[in-house]
Formats: structure tokens, sequence, C-alpha cells
């Protein structure tokens, strides 16, 4: 683990305090022009996300309608009721993602499959950087906002499924994240730009509030009147 691995995860709350929790549950309503894109306009507009912190399992619901839940990991995603009922399941979901571009409609288990993975990494990093198989390099920081931000190149292990294998975070003098590139492959639109802020403490854990996702240009210049997807989280239970 790198030194900049060390401090930002101690500046998100550290990894004794993260290991006292098995799941964080996030109250959050998540809006963006990609959600029209694919169909799923309104389809997050007020729902809560609850993540595994031991293993790659997300579930969001209410889920179209009261009593539906998703039910995500790398190799199955399901829509179940709340009894454990599955209504409808696909393995290996992410290969239903072959052939698609921004603008090719989704089914219920494709959302299911992209806001469970999302919601995982966002609301388990940095603090999965320090598990194995995960690999960190440390970049030469960059001036955004007339700050130094540093800059960590993560790739995830082969197993774990999330937007791209290799992103870039990037950190402010606090250590906290302010920025994470990545290209979504199941969405094949090219490279996105994703902003965190308006930081909370949760349980002794800093999360971010507020998320903006815009596309980035060939140029590496991000494209901030388009916003892709926006998340902001009301609240989050570490338990």
């Amino acid at each position: 683990m790198t030194d900049l691995t060390a401090q930002i995860i101690k500046a998100h709350g550290g990894l004794d305090r993260y290991n006292e929790y098995e799941t964080a549950t996030a109250d959050f309503h998540s809006g963006g022009a990609l959600w029209g894109l694919k169909g799923q306009e309104a389809i997050f507009d007020r729902a809560a996300a609850q993540v595994d912190l031991r293993r790659q399992h997300a579930s969001h619901y209410p889920f179209r309608e009261p009593g539906l839940r998703t039910s995500f990991s790398a190799g199955r995603v399901a829509i179940e009721t709340d009894k454990g009922e599955v209504r409808s399941e696909r393995l290996s979901p992410r290969d239903a993602f072959a052939g698609h571009t921004l603008n090719t409609p989704w089914d219920d288990l494709h959302v299911a499959y992209f806001a469970g993975y999302a919601m995982w990494t966002y609301l388990t990093s940095p603090f999965t950087f320090a598990s194995p198989g995960f690999r960190t390099a440390e970049l030469s920081p960059v001036i955004e906002n007339g700050e130094e931000w540093s800059r960590l190149k993560v790739t995830f292990p082969d197993d774990v499924a999330t937007h791209s294998q290799e992103q870039l975070f990037y950190f402010s003098s606090d250590g906290l994240l302010r920025r994470q590139d990545y290209t979504a492959e199941v969405i094949n639109a090219g490279p996105a730009a994703h902003y965190a802020s308006d930081y909370a403490d949760f349980g002794g854990i800093m999360v971010p509030t507020k998320r903006r996702v815009y596309p980035l240009g060939e140029d590496g210049v991000v494209v901030r009147d388009i916003e892709l997807v926006t998340i902001d989280v009301e609240n989050v239970t570490f338990a």
C-alpha cells in the first residue's frame, strides 16, 4: 500500500473504524441524462442502496414498486421480493451489455447491475484499495480549481465488477476524494469525470453527499454542460 493510499484511507475514517462495520445503507436520489437515454428516467428519484463491506454485493430498494428490490453480485443480478422470491435474474450479467452504445435502452436487470456495482464502488472506496488484489500507484499531482490534487491510479481485481479495471482518483490536501476518472465500459460512451463534494461524517466515515458525472472530451477537458449522472445522498448508515 502506497503512502498516499494510507493517507487517504485515514482521511476518510481509517481502516479500524471501517472494519467495525458490515454494511452501508445510503438514502439517495439520482438524476442526470443517462437515465432518460436508457429509457429509465426517474428510476431512482428516491431509493436506498445497501452494500456489503466484506464482499461485492448490493441491493437497491424499493425498485419499481414497494416490496421489490435488486440483488447484485459480479456473477448474478436479480429482481426479488422482500421475502427473497426471484422475479427475474441474469447470470453473467456484464455479457448482456455487449454491443451497447450510449442510446441503447436498458431493461431492469441492466439497471440493477450498473447501479449495483456503481454504488458498491462509491461506498467502499477508498477502503477497498487496501484489500488483496487491488493495486495502487501514485501519479504526479495536478492543479484543479486553484488547488493541488494528488492522484492515485487504482487497478481493480479481475473478479470485482466496476466501471473499468483502471481508474484514476484525485484527492485534495485534506486527503478526501474530489474526482474519479473512468470509462464506464457497459455504457460504451467514452471516458467520464466524476466529482465528489459536500462531505459529511456518518458513523466516523467521511462520505460525499453530492456526486456529478460529466463526459471527458478527447482533449481531456471536462464537458460540464452535460450531467450524465447526479447522485445526492441524504443519509448513510453504517452497521
